[in-house]
Formats: C-alpha cells, sequence, structure tokens
C-alpha cells in the first residue's frame, strides 16, 4: 500500500506543477509532452484525478490516527 501512496501522491504533485504552470504562465506541461488530449495526455489526466480522489483518503489517515 505505501508504494501506491508514493506513486499516486507523485500524480498528485505532477498534476499541482501543470495546473500551477497553466495558471502562472499558461503552459500545458502535459499538452506539450504527450500531445493536445491524445491518449496518452488523456490517460496522465486520468491518472492525476484518480490520485487526487485516492490522495482524500490521506486525510482519514493523518487525521484520526494521531488523536
Amino acid at each position: 500500500m505505501k508504494i501506491l501512496d508514493y506513486v499516486l501522491l507523485t500524480l498528485v504533485i505532477v498534476g499541482a506543477i501543470n495546473w500551477g504552470l497553466i495558471g502562472f504562465i499558461q503552459f500545458d506541461l502535459v499538452r506539450v509532452l504527450f500531445g493536445d488530449m491524445s491518449i496518452l495526455s488523456r490517460i496522465v489526466y486520468g491518472l492525476v484525478g484518480i490520485g487526487g480522489l485516492y490522495a482524500i483518503s490521506y486525510y482519514g489517515r493523518i487525521g484520526f490516527n494521531n488523536r
């Protein structure tokens, strides 16, 4: 489970960096690397989204275990 946590956290960080680039300098790194809504870029966006949904579980694991 720990490996999955690291992989999905890395995807969430990649997504956050990409959104930061889009917001600050209008540069979509995923689009540049994988093409404009190509199958690869859609897979990357999908995996980042799944990683974000999975990261919600971090709140439960860090919030209630430390009490």
